[in-house]
């Protein structure tokens, strides 16, 4: 465990939950709880396991806990695992806002149909706007799962044209729109509307750039000012300038 964690660093909602433990323990369960936040964020999804796991079994019967194991599970592409876990947070909460994580994992298993009667439930009209959103989202990826491409395009396009741009969910929601447009072969609507996903991503939650073709403009450092030119030089400096840009075998060091 390193040594800068501690326990509260944990969010306060999630904190809230461990009050049913000793303080020893939920101090100590709070501490895995933070290092796996860290280690996802770093995607190291083998350390986030081991402190999910640690946590888990510190306080298995806590929801907020057994949710954090299940979206590790769901990083790592452990579907059957990752299912288990959101069944028994949603089971020990009482609450629905995993829905769209579980119908998600239902894809990941091969079941879009699953998922399509998940997000025809009526539990779905009962929670927030961004989770509906969410769920928005996993039905047209099911929907494109089953090759239903029109289907994909228009179960989103009333919320894309409806929704606010200023929301969180927003660059999603227009990538997602995107992709079913593309899978339809709306290609010229497709890269309109991935242009505006990349736009309003600031915080690189999609790969809409990416698709665009979109690259970040290197800083070119002129290693030569002041030096002697390429030709009185040789080669180095090429390849110093390359390196600089991010173009050269140094790149990845």
């Amino acid at each position: 465990m390193p040594e800068d964690i501690e326990a509260g660093q944990l969010d306060k909602v999630l904190r809230a939950e461990l009050r049913t433990l000793s303080k020893d323990n939920a101090d100590g369960t709070a501490r895995h709880l933070v290092a796996v936040g860290r280690a996802l964020d770093a995607e190291d999804f083998d350390r986030a396991l081991a402190h999910a796991q640690a946590a888990a079994k510190r306080a298995g019967r806590v929801a907020g806990v057994r949710e954090t194991l299940g979206v590790v599970h769901y990083r790592r592409g452990e579907w059957s695992k990752a299912l288990g876990e959101f069944r028994t947070a949603r089971r020990l909460s009482g609450q629905d806002h995993l829905l769209p994580l579980i119908a998600d994992t239902e894809r990941g298993l091969g079941r879009p149909e699953r998922a399509l009667e998940l997000g025809a439930g009526p539990e779905v009209r009962r929670l927030p706007a961004a989770e509906q959103i969410e769920m928005a989202i996993v039905v047209s990826g099911a929907r494109l799962d089953m090759g239903q491409t029109a289907a994909a395009v228009q179960s989103l396009r009333e919320l894309v044209l409806a929704g606010k741009s200023t929301s969180a969910w927003a660059a999603r929601l227009r990538y997602a729109y995107a992709a079913a447009l593309e899978a339809d072969g709306q290609d010229d609507e497709a890269q309109r509307w991935y242009a505006i996903a990349a736009e309003l991503d600031e915080t690189g939650d999609t790969d809409a750039r990416e698709r665009l073709g979109y690259e970040e403009e290197p800083e070119v450092v002129d290693l030569l000012e002041g030096e002697e030119t390429d030709d009185e030089q040789g080669q180095g400096g090429v390849d110093g300038r390359r390196e600089a840009t991010g173009e050269g075998p140094g790149a990845s060091a």
